[in-house]
C-alpha cells in the first residue's frame, strides 16, 4: 500500500476516507464475504477438511484458528502506545461506562432477544445467551482501528473485559441461564461452564498477543526511536492484522459450513436477534458515548467494545458443554457469520457519525492515513 502523506481535510466524511483507501481497504466487506464462502465452499469438496482442521485445538478451539486470532491480534496490539494507557484509566466515566453496558445492559439485552425471537427453540436460545455473555477481547480491535478510535482506550478496556471475563462468566451464565428463568416462570437451562477453559482463552488470545505486542514497542522504540517504530516498523507489519483476519475466516466457515448450509432456516433465525443485538448496543454505546461528551474516538472504541462477542470463547463453551452438533454449537457458529459483516457495517456508519454528530471536534489524525496504516 503506498505510503504517501494524506493531508488532513478540515473533517472528512465517509466518502472522503473511503475514497483515499487502497482496493483492499475499500472492498473490504466484500473480501470477508468472499473468504466466508471460500471457507464454506472448501469445506463441501474437500472430504475430511473440518476434521483435518480441527485434529489439533488450543483448549476447545481449532489450532489453524487460534494461529489466526493471534497473527490478527499481534499487529494491532503493537500499535498501542502503552505508555499513555494511565490516561484510560484515569478517565472513570469511560471505564464504568463499558462496564456498566458490557456486563449489565448487554446480556440482559441478549436474554430479552434470544427468549423473544427463539422462545420454541431452547437450543439457540441458549446457544445465543452464551454468546451474549462472551464479551470481546479479539476482533474489536481490528473494528475500532478502521473506525479511527482509540486504541489505547480499546487495550484496556479489552483488558479490563478479560479479566471480567475470567470472574464472571461462569456466575452470569448460571444467573442467565438458571436462576433469572426460574424467578420469570421460565424453562431453565443447566450448564457447567469450565473456570479453566475460559481462563486459557484469555490467557491465548489477549495474553500472548498482547505481551508481543508490548515488548515489540517497548524494545522497538528502545533500540529505533518511536519516529522509526510508527514510521517504518507498523506499516509494514499492519497488513498481517487483515490476513489474519481473513484466514481466521476462511478455516472457521470451513469447520462450520456444512452445518451452516444444511440449517438455513435455522440460521436465519438465529441471525435476526443478533443483528438486532448488534446494532442496539453499538447504537446505545455512540448514543451514550456522545451524551456523555467522550469524544469521538472514545465514543467509538465504547460502542465497538461493547457490541462485539468474543465468538471462539463462546464457540467453545457451547462445544465443551453442549457437544459440537448440538444447536447451542450451532447459535456460536452463526455468531461470527453476522458479526463480521454487521461491524464491517458499523465502521462505515460510525465514520458517518463522525462526520455529522463530531463535526466540532479538532481532529489530530486524518481518518484515511489511520485507516491506511490498519492494512499498510
Amino acid at each position: 500500500m503506498s505510503t504517501q502523506t494524506v493531508q488532513p481535510p478540515a473533517l472528512p466524511g465517509e466518502a472522503a476516507v473511503v475514497g483515499k483507501l487502497s482496493t483492499l481497504d475499500r472492498f473490504l466487506p466484500v473480501w470477508i464475504i468472499a473468504a466466508m464462502a471460500a471457507g464454506i465452499l472448501l469445506g463441501r469438496v474437500i472430504p475430511g477438511l473440518d476434521t483435518a482442521l480441527d485434529a489439533v485445538k488450543v483448549g476447545e478451539v481449532s489450532l489453524p484458528i487460534a494461529v489466526g486470532l493471534l497473527v490478527m491480534m499481534y499487529p494491532v496490539l503493537a500499535k498501542v502506545r502503552y505508555d499513555q494507557a494511565h490516561r484510560v484509566v484515569a478517565d472513570r466515566k469511560l471505564l464504568v461506562t463499558s462496564l456498566v453496558i458490557n456486563w449489565l445492559a448487554a446480556p440482559a439485552l441478549m436474554f430479552a432477544l434470544a427468549w423473544i425471537f427463539l422462545p420454541d427453540l431452547p437450543e439457540y436460545r441458549t446457544g445465543l445467551i452464551i454468546v451474549g455473555l462472551a464479551r470481546c477481547i479479539a476482533m474489536v480491535m481490528i473494528w475500532n482501528d478502521l473506525a479511527c478510535g482509540d486504541r489505547e482506550a480499546a487495550a484496556v478496556l479489552v483488558f479490563i473485559n478479560s479479566v471480567f471475563q475470567v470472574v464472571a462468566f461462569g456466575a452470569l451464565g448460571w444467573f442467565y441461564l438458571h436462576l433469572l428463568p426460574s424467578w420469570l416462570g421460565l424453562p431453565t437451562t443447566s450448564a457447567d461452564f469450565s473456570f479453566w477453559a475460559i481462563t486459557l482463552s484469555v490467557l491465548v488470545f489477549l495474553g500472548i498477543p498482547l505481551a508481543a505486542g508490548f515488548l515489540t514497542r517497548t524494545l522497538g522504540e528502545k533500540a529505533k526511536g518511536r519516529d522509526w517504530y510508527e514510521g517504518w516498523f507498523l506499516p509494514r507489519l499492519g497488513p498481517w492484522a487483515l490476513y489474519g483476519l481473513l484466514f481466521t475466516i476462511v478455516v472457521l466457515f470451513a469447520l462450520q459450513g456444512g452445518t451452516i448450509t444444511s440449517r438455513p432456516l435455522d440460521v436465519a433465525r438465529i441471525a435476526l436477534p443478533l443483528l438486532v443485538y448488534f446494532v442496539a448496543v453499538f447504537g446505545a454505546g455512540m448514543v451514550i458515548g456522545k451524551w456523555l461528551d467522550l469524544g469521538y474516538a472514545k465514543t467509538t472504541t465504547l460502542a465497538f467494545t461493547a457490541a462485539g462477542n468474543n465468538f471462539e470463547l463462546a464457540i467453545a463453551v457451547a462445544i465443551g458443554t453442549f457437544g459440537v452438533t448440538s444447536g447451542q454449537a450451532l447459535a456460536g457458529v452463526v455468531g461470527p457469520l453476522i458479526e463480521v459483516p454487521a461491524l464491517v457495517a458499523l465502521v462505515y456508519a460510525a465514520l458517518w457519525a463522525r462526520n455529522r454528530y463530531f463535526a466540532a471536534e479538532s481532529p489530530t489524525e486524518n481518518p484515511a492515513e489511520i485507516l491506511q496504516g490498519a492494512t499498510r
